[in-house]
């Protein structure tokens, strides 16, 4: 029989996304209702691992005072971290060396010496190989899918997304405008890292003429046709949108930084290659419009905010149900608990065959190939 449960936590890692205070807020709620202390951990586990390093001790009671009013708000009142994995944590050696180590059970015992019984992960990929690591050494661990790329498996959706394409969405918008008077090619640079999600869903709602995605390898030459088809039918512009790792037939990634110990590869620059390609090859006046990082800030769309509320509150119910290295997904029929193994380490692409991508060619949109 599982032991009572009397302290829960709530961890955010990895990058930011749109939903993420919601989340917290209906898990504070919903395991007060349940006469459940609820305690959050500063950025990601860093606030459990490493308490001198905040005033608050790192690890803090959440009430529904200190939750009041934040599911609207970007950003996550807890912090996030991409870096200092446990699984893999960075120690600098003697000898200059840097050398990755497993702390898992050190971090499990932070857990017991703060009496928690179990722990809400909220986090993309990383996080949920995490908490799966954590489930089989013993933490009653439930995981709640983040990520603006929605490229995790096994959930229909994860909150962040909708807010990311609506906002892609309204920029492409803008753009047509100023790309049409001054007879210009614009290429838009959106996050997604190896899955083309956003760059797909905000680029045929925003009326782009090419899209190019992580899962077609681009021929440039099919784009540069599509803008010449466009200027001889007497459209003069063009709109391009480029998934951040998007690259070419038998082409490498665009990188602002290689992979490192204790950090992944950084992705970005494809827009500009793309652009200088284009303008160099087809002679028209080309601009690059990187969206980066405010894909991820601002306020949640109301779906996001519902779906967030939803993945907390059925993150608590999980726990009380007895669930544990479950992860909760949004189903067709509602929520569902989707065992952290099967998505731990995977990633869900975008079909080659899937409709939307079909009624993007319907609509004559070039992805390149």
């Amino acid at each position: 029989m599982a032991k009572t449960i009397k302290r829960i936590a709530v961890c955010t890692g990895g990058g930011d996304a749109p939903g993420l205070n919601a989340v917290i807020q209906s898990v504070v709620i919903a395991s007060d209702n349940l006469g459940w202390q609820c305690y959050g951990i500063r950025d990601g586990f860093n606030g459990i691992m490493f308490p001198e390093r905040y005033p608050d001790g790192g690890v803090y009671r959440l009430t529904r005072d200190k939750v009041r009013g934040i599911g609207h708000l970007g950003g996550t009142i807890l912090g996030t971290t991409n870096k200092g994995n446990p699984l893999h944590f960075p120690v600098n050696m003697p000898d200059g060396t840097v050398r990755e180590i497993d702390r898992s059970d050190e971090l499990l015992t932070y857990f017991a010496t703060h009496e928690i019984d179990a722990l809400v992960s909220i986090g993309g990929d990383g996080s949920l190989t995490i908490a799966e690591a954590l489930h089989r050494k013993g933490l009653r661990v439930v995981g709640v899918p983040k990520t603006i790329d929605n490229d995790l498996d096994k959930t229909l959706t994860t909150f962040g997304f909708d807010t990311a394409v609506g906002f892609a969405t309204e920029c492409l918008d803008r753009l047509h405008s100023t790309a049409e008077s001054h007879q210009r090619v614009m290429v838009v640079e959106v996050m997604g890292r190896y899955a083309g999600w956003i760059a797909l869903h905000a680029g045929i709602a925003g009326n782009a003429h090419a899209i190019l995605i992580p899962e077609i390898g681009y021929d440039l030459d099919k784009v540069v046709a599509k803008v010449r088809e466009r200027e001889a039918d007497g459209h003069l512009y063009s709109i391009v949108v480029v998934a951040e790792g998007a690259k070419a037939k038998d082409g490498e990634l665009g990188l602002v930084a290689p992979a490192e110990v204790g950090h992944a590869e950084r992705l970005g620059g494809i827009g500009e290659s793309v652009a200088a390609r284009l303008g160099a090859v087809t002679g028209k006046d080309t601009r690059v419009v990187v969206l980066g990082h405010l894909l991820r800030g601002g306020s949640p769309t109301s779906f996001d905010r519902l779906a967030a509320l939803r993945f907390g509150a059925g993150a608590v119910r999980g726990l009380d149900a007895g669930q544990s290295g479950v992860m909760v997904a949004l189903g067709i029929n509602g929520v569902d608990y989707v065992a952290l193994e099967e998505v731990a380490g995977r990633m869900r692409n975008v079909p080659l065959d899937c409709d939307t991508l079909q009624t993007g060619r319907d609509l004559g949109i070039s992805f390149g190939d």
